[in-house]
């Protein structure tokens, strides 16, 4: 009779941990900022540092993926929409599919803020495009369907952060990782960080009076998201005590290790949580607390993804 070894896997670690908080963040990120442009207030620089920051957090993803792939050339299957079709499982191909039209719609989104705004249209070569006649066109339609084109965006992001747990759950060998709460989680987490995010471009890098509302809205958004996201948690930790031996030793990874519970649930999660609370409640009168919460909860959703790729306990027959 075959007895049976439980061991971490060592394939996927801190590279896949990097995609999927980049991905989720970056989609997240371009998700927000449109429908805060399209339903709060028109927001020109939100837009476009949501939009060109959140880009190049997908970039990023993308090529820590690309460079991991064991044959390279591999990647135009996944670029084709029609391996869709005939390879409805395969999530990486739903994830490429995600990140690209999210990037390509994001980018028409901010396209006619780009054309309105003299940085752009001083660069040499980006400014002699967006006069071309092509790409006045182009602005002018997507300035016109305005919505169309945030709406269109958006949903490629929300289906990019949750492809990131999707994907993590499409392991039956991991019992920590199968697990159907798992794309909740990684969604929720998503979201949260670009709240925590865009809290300090809004505080930092692009102050303004007239955003107080706006912050206002994001502190609260991400109060809920981060106490959602401990219930999720906890809940996690009741579902893998109580199933598979894989799951259990995952459990017992994550929760005796300090960092774990002291980096990740106390200062990533429970910290920034009480330090926003305060801010929605009574305010600060002051930025750094919100700015001091937003670095946390961005730490904490890697540290998330980190934890999650090493507790990853698989069994084999020996």
């Amino acid at each position: 009779m075959d007895t049976m070894t439980y061991t971490t896997q060592s394939i996927w670690t801190w590279w896949i941990a990097m995609y999927l908080f980049f991905g989720g963040l970056g989609a997240a990120t371009l998700s927000v900022s449109f429908l805060t442009d399209m339903y709060c207030r028109p927001h020109r620089k939100l837009v476009l540092w949501g939009a060109l920051s959140g880009v190049v957090m997908l970039a990023i993803s993308s090529a820590v993926l690309f460079g991991h792939l064991l044959h390279h050339v591999a990647v135009i299957y996944v670029l084709n929409p029609l391996v869709l079709f005939y390879q409805p499982h395969a999530w990486i191909a739903w994830g490429t599919q995600f990140i690209l039209w999210m990037m390509v719609w994001g980018m028409l989104y901010a396209l006619p803020y780009m054309r309105e705004t003299p940085l752009f249209m001083r660069m040499p070569l980006v400014g002699a495009l967006l006069q071309t006649k092509f790409v006045a066109w182009l602005s002018g339609c997507c300035l016109k369907r305005r919505r169309i084109v945030g709406w269109l965006a958006t949903v490629n992001g929300i289906g990019t952060a949750v492809y990131t747990g999707l994907l993590i759950q499409s392991f039956p060998a991991v019992a920590l990782w199968h697990n159907p709460g798992v794309p909740l989680l990684f969604t929720v987490s998503a979201f949260s960080t670009a709240f925590a995010y865009l809290l300090l471009l809004l505080n930092v890098f692009i102050p303004d009076e007239n955003d107080q509302d706006i912050r206002h809205r994001y502190e609260r958004m991400d109060v809920i998201l981060i106490a959602t996201e401990l219930v999720i948690l906890f809940s996690f930790f009741n579902y893998t005590l109580s199933g598979s031996e894989s799951g259990y030793r995952s459990a017992k990874l994550l929760w005796n290790d300090m960092g774990w519970l002291v980096g990740f649930i106390g200062f990533g999660l429970i910290v920034p949580f009480f330090l926003e609370l305060k801010g929605v409640i009574k305010g600060w009168g002051g930025r750094m607390p919100t700015v001091a919460a937003a670095l946390l909860v961005l730490m904490g959703g890697y540290m998330l993804r980190h934890y999650f790729m090493y507790a990853g306990v698989y069994a084999y027959p020996w």
